[in-house]
């Protein structure tokens, strides 16, 4: 789904910071992936408790493939820098699975969604590319997670208890630590290879989001 624009914009983006080139050049991706049918829906409180539940469900495989990547990567000079336990989502998340009375054994990840754990599988051997990962996914917990935590409470009722995912006790002030994680990229250890592959995955990654949403959607 990647566009001329995309494209445009990531040989832009490659002679910035490394964090101004990764909002610079997924820009576009980010957008589409937020104005995404299923989004708008579920934020605008137009479909009901079981569409979150449903994602959710589906945020497990991803979750679980990520943290076990950044376990392996934790003491790697280009990937460990921004692995950190306060992120830890999976077991929050699993927590929250079972307080919707879902089993994520029961569960089979859409096809969408098994691409989006495949590809986060293959940065086993590419730091950078994990790194794409890891801020797509955290930044967006940290910033737009709050706002789905405030709707999904808002709109169909769903408690703390079936939310604590988007609840980061353990970081004092999330803008704080967002303009830390933010400094941390800028200072990682990339050459110009590796600076183009962080920026490739990261427009890749709101990609495999957006055809989650997509197959949410049908």
């Amino acid at each position: 789904m990647t566009t001329t624009s995309d494209d445009s914009r990531r040989d832009q983006a490659a002679s910035g910071s490394v964090s101004e080139s990764l909002r610079s050049a997924t820009a576009e991706a980010h957008d589409r992936a937020e104005r995404a049918t299923f989004v708008d829906d579920l934020m605008s409180g137009r479909l009901d408790a079981a569409g979150y539940r449903r994602m959710a469900a589906q945020l497990y495989f991803i979750y679980r493939a990520l943290e076990s990547v950044g376990d392996e990567l934790a003491g790697d000079a280009v990937a460990g820098p921004v692995v950190d336990e306060r992120l830890r989502r999976l077991p929050r998340l699993t927590a929250d699975l079972t307080a919707l009375g879902i089993d994520p054994d029961g569960v089979a990840p859409l096809p969408g969604v098994a691409g989006y754990v495949a590809a986060i599988e293959a940065t086993r051997t590419d730091p950078a590319r994990f790194v794409a990962h890891h801020y797509t996914r955290y930044l967006g917990d940290l910033s737009g997670g709050q706002v789905i935590r405030s709707r999904m409470k808002l709109h169909y009722g769903l408690t703390d208890e079936t939310l604590s995912f988007y609840v980061f006790d353990e970081i004092d002030k999330l803008k704080r630590y967002k303009d830390g994680y933010r400094e941390t990229l800028d200072r990682l250890p990339l050459d110009a290879e590796q600076m183009r592959a962080l920026i490739d995955e990261a427009v890749e990654a709101f990609e495999h989001n957006e055809r989650m949403f997509a197959e949410l959607a049908g």
